[in-house]
């Protein structure tokens, strides 16, 4: 089937969810959504929220730190030594079948920084016996029992060590505690685990890759899971019909198949948060983004996304907030010259975030 840019980036919306198809039951909580997606790029917690909470239009803030509180979604590192939000009962044994892929590279990383193996192995048992029982500890704490504990150099490998010990399946980040990170014993957490064989594994995460992002290449599967060119044929191959080979200007890519019943078109303004599937689930982002842009959207190309606005699944302009004491400003940045009924139309696209964020917002433009 031949696709035009327009049509696959209104599937892209569709599979992202964040535009409705009739053949798409949308999720109705976080647990749904991070499902529906496999994971979700969590770096940033700020940007995590708004990821679901642009997704969940119900939910505020809060809302969303809740359902994380009961342990709908967890943060931790499976893919690509970068942290995502992913199903709790499914972070076992994602870390076990991509995570594991980082942990080879983890020697030659403790060599880099001086870090001996066995240090690295106490460390984690260090942060087991102090988790232990249920507790939870916020990043500082958890460094000063690493440092109590005679680590050498963990006041300044904290995030190295911390990295490590949830890659060994031991630990995973909690919601926040005020401002700061907080880590729990990943066994305690999740006491009812799912566990899935490798190719049960390989198969289950394809077809969540392309269900939430499709139209998109393997070459953007691969780059995504950290996975190899074998694996992802295997992968594809595994979900059967459930998945449709398509041609986007030439380019092969595949979607979720139950998608190409209804097409249809988009050309709706949405505001996204920097660190989002929407950009980040991509390896090749040009249907989104022209050229010329990238470098508004990734200064410096140093991995630091700003947050878009895009119309029809292409960004037109980024913004940043600003947070005051009565209200949040949103300053606009347009990549192109933006007309008075398209400010009306960006400004509109952010009446979701004033309620997610639950604060009145006041807009500036260049």
């Amino acid at each position: 089937m031949e696709l035009t840019t327009a049509e696959a980036l209104t599937l892209r919306m569709t599979s992202l969810l964040l535009r409705d198809h009739p053949a798409v039951d949308r999720p109705k909580d976080v647990a749904g959504v991070v499902t529906w997606l496999g994971a979700m790029q969590a770096q940033d917690n700020a940007s995590a929220m708004w990821s679901l909470g642009v997704r969940l239009p119900d939910l505020t803030v809060s809302g969303v730190h809740d359902s994380l509180e009961r342990r709908e979604a967890l943060r931790t590192w499976p893919m690509r030594g970068t942290v995502h939000l992913v199903p709790s009962r499914d972070a076992h044994w994602m870390l076990a079948f991509t995570g594991v892929r980082a942990l080879a590279g983890a020697a030659k990383r403790r060599e880099y920084l001086g870090l001996s193996s066995a240090d690295a192995d106490r460390a984690v048992d260090l942060l087991g016996s102090a988790l232990a029982g249920g507790k939870r500890l916020t990043r500082t704490e958890c460094v000063r029992v690493l440092v109590d504990g005679g680590i050498p150099g963990a006041d300044k490998l904290g995030y190295h060590l911390l990295w490590y010990s949830a890659q060994k399946s031991v630990t995973c980040i909690a919601p926040l505690i005020g401002k700061e990170q907080s880590f729990v014993l990943l066994d305690e957490w999740v006491p009812d685990p799912v566990r899935l064989e490798p190719e049960e594994a390989l198969a289950t995460l394809t077809l969540r890759f392309f269900r939430g992002r499709g139209p998109a290449t393997r070459k953007d599967f691969a780059g995504w899971a950290g996975l190899t060119a074998a694996e992802v044929k295997r992968g594809i191959a595994a979900c059967g019909d459930a998945l449709s080979t398509v041609s986007v200007d030439g380019t092969e890519m595949v979607v979720a198949a139950a998608l190409l019943s209804d097409v249809g078109s988009d050309d709706s303004v949405r505001a996204l948060p920097g660190f989002d599937e929407f950009l980040l689930g991509f390896k090749d982002r040009s249907l989104m983004v022209a050229p010329e842009h990238k470098q508004a959207i990734i200064p410096g190309g140093n991995g630091v996304f700003q947050s878009t606005i895009s119309r029809g699944g292409r960004v037109l302009a980024t913004w940043k907030r600003v947070t005051g004491a009565r209200r949040t400003r949103i300053d606009v940045f347009p990549l192109a010259p933006v007309s008075a009924r398209e400010r009306g139309a960006v400004e509109a696209a952010f009446e979701g975030y004033a309620r997610f964020v639950e604060a009145p917002l006041e807009f500036r433009w260049p």
